[in-house]
């Protein structure tokens, strides 16, 4: 017989506290012997890997302007051709040599995180629109209660930008250059994310 769990209540959000690099990233605080590696880490490609080769790089900032340097941050993305790396995705198949997902802490001293990944394709909104090619971001960190959720855009890609569905949905349009990454070099991209106050980054409750 069901049973009804209208009696159950949600528990408190906590922040991630000092313990999140402790349970998500053991080998960068010096706790080895655990995994070979940190799940998440390290370049999301491999030699066989289709498409074009980029690096990310940024810095969460509070609402101060000072940098966060107990951040953890991960993103998901499409690969080349707009495919996901996920048992959901049912529209085409995946490059199997893209991961598709990463986790990286930000650097003690500086706050700065660095992924190694592929400029990722264009997907489908969920009317069939389709969105701008785009990295989803989601962050971490003390202070947070609940993980935020935000997307990095190419500036390259202007037309996309300018048609994409989840982009014209911000209603005040100043704020979308906080979700387009600036471009350093041939092929790395620099996204900065700002907790709070003067160009507070466009967080996505999802």
């Amino acid at each position: 017989m069901v049973q009804p769990l209208g009696y159950l209540k949600e528990s408190a959000s906590q922040t991630a506290g000092p313990y999140v690099h402790i349970g998500c990233t053991p080998n960068f605080v010096g706790i080895h012997g655990i995994f070979e590696k940190d799940l998440g880490s390290g370049s999301l490609y491999n030699e066989q890997t289709r498409g074009t080769r980029i690096t990310i790089r940024g810095t969460v900032f509070d609402g101060g302007g000072n940098p966060l340097k107990d951040a953890l941050i991960e993103i998901w993305q499409a690969d080349d051709a707009g495919f996901y790396n996920s048992p959901s995705e049912t529209r085409g198949s995946a490059d199997p040599n893209f991961i598709g997902w990463g986790r990286s802490p930000g650097d003690m001293e500086t706050g700065e995180f660095v992924f190694e990944t592929i400029k990722p394709g264009r997907v489908p909104f969920k009317d069939g629109r389709w969105m701008a090619p785009h990295v989803t971001f989601w962050i971490v960190a003390r202070g947070i209660n609940i993980g935020l959720h935000t997307r990095m855009y190419f500036p390259e890609e202007t037309a996309a930008n300018a048609e994409d569905p989840v982009l014209a949905r911000i209603e005040h349009k100043n704020r979308i250059p906080t979700l387009i990454a600036s471009k350093e070099g041939d092929s790395t991209y620099r996204f900065d994310i700002r907790l709070q106050g003067e160009g507070e980054t466009v967080f996505f409750d999802i």
